[in-house]
């Protein structure tokens, strides 16, 4: 069985610490407490949890940029739609502590906040040319105008929907249920489908409540 690097776990139980107590509550020396090890040989791999923050970033930010480069010409049906919300939401997920504090991480880190501001825009980007796809399928049916909102409210829920979601179960904050997140996305654009898309989102939705 192959040995876990230390600094590999360093930035495991990070994740994991910062996802359940929130970044702002994680000290350097808990985290060197609950690995058991030195903050010496915490130190020797990151000078600070700044150092940490930064390595984890890069992890999420690497994640995403590939999951949102959406090829402009693609015809993308509606059960890619749902899987490729599946595993955006399951992203945001693994790196909820950036969303659940999202304003005050990035006022803490701002060497983050335009590289946070780029994955925004990918989103966004990514959204309108999906449903592009639909439109020139024959499957949405929507204008320009509200082409343009429908998209920023996309991007919107992404963003703000880990918050909600921990809001609403806060007898259980290890409960994230990608799927909850997903079927508010279908039905947001559910009023500008055809019949038969709507029928095969209703259908869908179903699985994930």
């Amino acid at each position: 069985m192959k040995k876990v690097k230390t600094r590999d776990r360093i930035l495991d139980t990070s994740l994991l610490l910062f996802n359940s107590l929130g970044e702002p509550n994680v000290t350097t020396l808990l985290i060197s407490d609950e690995l058991e090890i030195s903050p010496g040989n915490l130190y020797y791999h990151f000078k600070s949890k700044g150092d940490i923050v930064e390595e984890l970033f890069r992890a999420y930010e690497a994640e995403m940029l590939d999951l949102l480069a959406v090829p402009e010409e693609a015809d993308v049906p509606m059960d890619q739609f749902s899987f490729f919300l599946h595993l955006l939401f399951e992203a945001v997920a693994r790196y909820r502590f950036l969303y659940q504090d999202l304003v005050n991480v990035l006022s803490r880190y701002d060497q983050l906040q335009v590289r946070f501001r780029r994955i925004l825009k990918k989103k966004e980007l990514a959204f309108n040319t999906l449903c592009e796809s639909f439109r020139r399928q024959g499957i949405m049916t929507i204008g320009e105008d509200e082409l343009a909102s429908v998209c920023e409210q996309l991007t919107l829920t992404v963003c703000y929907w880990s918050s909600f979601d921990t809001l609403s179960h806060l007898d259980d904050r290890e409960s994230v249920d990608p799927g909850r997140g997903v079927y508010q996305m279908l039905h947001l654009l559910l009023p500008y489908l055809s019949e038969d898309e709507q029928e095969q989102v209703r259908l869908t939705s179903r699985t994930y409540l």
